[in-house]
This record gives C-alpha cells, structure tokens and sequence, in this order.
C-alpha cells in the first residue's frame, strides 16, 4: 500500500434529488471545501445529514472514499469527482475493500476507526441518476468505509494519512460488504455473526446483527 492522502473534504447542504419531492431532501451532494474543518464525534461540522434513522451517529460519523475506487468507476463511464459518492473523505493511497473494520486512520490530530462498509440504497441510485446503480454498486464491490470518530480536531485537504491497522480478527470491508448482500437473502451462521459483534462495529450494523442472532 502507497502513502495515503487526505485529497479533499466534503460538505453537502440539504438538497431535494426530485424536484416533485421538494420536501424530501439529502445531505448525499457534497462538495469539496478548502480550509481546516472540524471534525466532532458526529461528523464534519457544517454537514447535513437528513435521514438520521439510517445515516449519521457517532459510528458512521463519516464515510471515506479513494481515487483507487473512483478509478474503477471512471473507467466504466460513471461520473466520478471529490464527493460524487456523498463521501465526506476522498483519500488516495488505497482502495476501500482492503481497509479492515477497526483499523484506524490519523489525521492530524483526529483519529478515525472504520466501522462498517455502506450499503447502496435509493437515495444513491437517485443522485447517480441511474435506477441500477445499487446492483452496480454491490457488484463493484468497492464499498468505501464507515468512521467512527475517536479523537476530534480539524482536517484539511492534504494532510497525510497514518493507518493504524486493527490488531483483533481482520475482517476487510470487502468481507463485510459481501456477507451484508448475503444476510438479505440467506442466514449467516452463528460463528460469522459472533465473529462480526466482536469487532468494533458501527451502532447500526451491531443492532443488525444481534436481531440475526435472536432470529437463529
């Protein structure tokens, strides 16, 4: 893996993706900004985030995605740029699959634990103007990363950025996404879901996987 960099920040203002829908607006259309902005235990200040039953909260603070992944992306035609994916962190040094649920990653001051891999869902497709994009999307397999924030501060478009990786079972984000498309349609087993709750998950993913467990 090469040096990783912090390329931009990102910041989305609450937009509505249908205009017959005006009421119904996303924080999903960010955009890079320049300066140092604080980040704080529930993400970039001065960033919207709308649907707080699935999206914000201290373990899926921010989301990170690299120019690897958009490389990929741009190859197959799809447009690609600082925040396209509604990523609040573009880095370059990495591809997001290989990043592993608690790892950590130092930004200056600020240190970020990965959580969890994001899960496509209609408001992407929307912004992507592409119906199949969520399918698209699950079978890139380049997910990006769920942070939780473990020390705040202030980041800025080109810092570097130190990968801490996660001491306990490594399980990549590339696992984790997979196993989240299987779980939809097949139980995982009681060895892989104890497995997942012993990692330092994201609030949502762990509720998720307690109910399988209770479902078993």
């Amino acid at each position: 893996m090469s040096q990783m960099l912090l390329e931009s920040v990102n910041i989305g203002q609450p937009v509505a993706l249908d205009a017959s829908r005006p009421d119904k607006r996303t924080g999903i259309c960010k955009r890079a900004v320049e300066g140092a902005v604080r980040v704080h235990r529930l993400g970039a200040e001065g960033d919207a985030v709308m649907d707080a039953r699935h999206h914000g909260g201290p373990g899926q603070a921010l989301y990170l995605y690299s120019l690897e992944d958009y490389a990929f992306w741009a190859a197959q035609g799809v447009a690609t740029g600082p925040g396209m994916f509604g990523e609040n962190l573009t880095v370059s040094g990495i591809e997001s699959a290989d990043l592993c649920i608690g790892d950590r990653l130092a930004v200056g001051d600020v240190v970020l634990e990965v959580t969890a891999s994001r899960i496509p869902c209609a408001t992407f497709a929307k912004r992507m103007g592409d119906p199949g994009f969520v399918k698209k999307f699950r079978d890139a397999g380049r997910p990006g990363a769920y942070l939780r924030v473990i020390a705040e501060g202030y980041v800025e478009a080109g810092q570097g950025v130190e990968l801490t990786a996660f001491a306990g079972d490594r399980v990549t984000l590339g696992e984790h996404f997979s196993l989240a498309f299987t779980a939809m349609k097949t139980p995982l087993s009681r060895e892989m879901i104890a497995r997942l709750l012993a990692l330092p998950l994201a609030e949502r993913d762990r509720a998720d996987n307690l109910e399988r467990l209770a479902a078993l």
